[in-house]
């Protein structure tokens, strides 16, 4: 088994990114809210191959953010994956509010960009 390249991986984020806007769009929230999730796990595995982190568990992927943000200094990493994961329990339990579908899928693309501009 071949591990995926940093490259595809954070090719693959920019897909899911554009995946979740079309099922948004169709009207598919579960879907949409599993593919923001997808963007943002694959940017954060692509920096964390990079790096030589841990990024085989969803523990290892928060890790990953936390670090981002110590290393940073910037404290959105921590609470824009946290946005993200929001978004992965959300095609289980459809549980967030109209004016968080609005407001936080932009959140979630930030963060994937951000991370994503971290890759060298």
């Amino acid at each position: 088994m071949t591990t995926m390249t940093t490259q595809r991986r954070s090719e693959g984020a920019r897909e899911f990114l554009l995946a979740a806007d079309r099922e948004f769009a169709a009207g598919d929230v579960a879907q949409g809210s599993e593919k923001l999730w997808g963007a943002a796990s694959q940017a954060v595995i692509a920096v964390a191959q990079q790096r030589g982190w841990r990024y085989g568990s969803h523990r290892d992927l928060k890790i990953a953010a936390e670090r981002l943000a110590e290393e940073s200094g910037d404290s959105r990493f921590r609470l824009e994956f946290g946005i993200a994961e929001k978004f992965h329990a959300n095609f289980y339990h459809l549980f967030m509010e109209d004016y968080e579908l609005e407001r936080d899928p932009e959140v979630v693309r930030d963060f994937v960009n951000r991370v994503l501009a971290l890759l060298n």
